[in-house]
């Protein structure tokens, strides 16, 4: 594929089998194309959950890590014990390239994560939602590993806010009190080809 192949492909996959052939793929060119294409959403993340209070030093989980991108950000945003998921084996060897990560693990972000209540006091999921990738429910799996005061730091790109579930599940759990929300913020997600993001800081009650 050429340079821009990839990340023309990256918003019509439909099914996750797809969509882990496709980041396997891509993983060697992932890191040229978006910063080619002004990536933004990793360093807005990552300086909202920074003023959402969270301590430097208390762990934080970065699920859908890919090549490491929104770890790395979140480590130049003080963080200092970060650990990464993803459903890619490639993407993962490129994100520990980047030394950002205490522990890196393969997993399905489909399916309930493998970790306790409350181990990490922020769980990152940045650039990970859209249609084809991570389903809205992810997010019920992500707030029921959080414990009081746990962070949730996540972006819907205008795909995404396309698809009324992402938002439909975050009025969910603001209706019913399991969150507060600390930051809600729209701006550049991939600027060069014109694409936006949501950023969300909910908070855990």
């Amino acid at each position: 594929m050429g340079a821009q192949g990839f990340l023309d492909k990256a918003y019509g996959l439909d099914a996750q089998d797809k969509t882990r052939a496709f980041y396997s793929d891509w993983a060697g060119s992932y890191d040229r194309e978006v910063a080619e294409n002004g990536y933004a959403t990793p360093g807005r993340s990552a300086a909202l959950l920074a003023a959402s209070g969270v301590a430097f030093t208390a762990p934080v989980l970065d699920i859908g890590c890919g090549t490491g991108i929104s770890g790395a950000a979140l480590a130049e945003a003080g963080f200092q014990h970060i650990d990464g998921t993803d459903f890619s084996q490639e993407m993962l060897a490129l994100a520990a390239e980047k030394r950002v990560y205490r522990s890196l693990t393969r997993t399905d972000v489909a399916d309930p994560l493998p970790i306790g209540v409350g181990a990490y006091a922020a769980i990152a999921a940045i650039g990970l939602f859209s249609p084809g990738h991570a389903p809205a429910e992810t997010i019920d799996h992500v707030l029921a590993k959080l414990g009081p005061g746990g962070r949730f730091v996540f972006s819907l790109n205008d795909h995404a806010l396309d698809d009324p579930s992402y938002e439909g599940r975050v009025r969910e759990h603001t209706d019913c009190g399991n969150v507060t929300v600390e930051a809600r913020d729209y701006g550049d997600h991939l600027p060069r080809i014109g694409l936006n993001a949501l950023v969300y800081v909910l908070a855990k009650t």
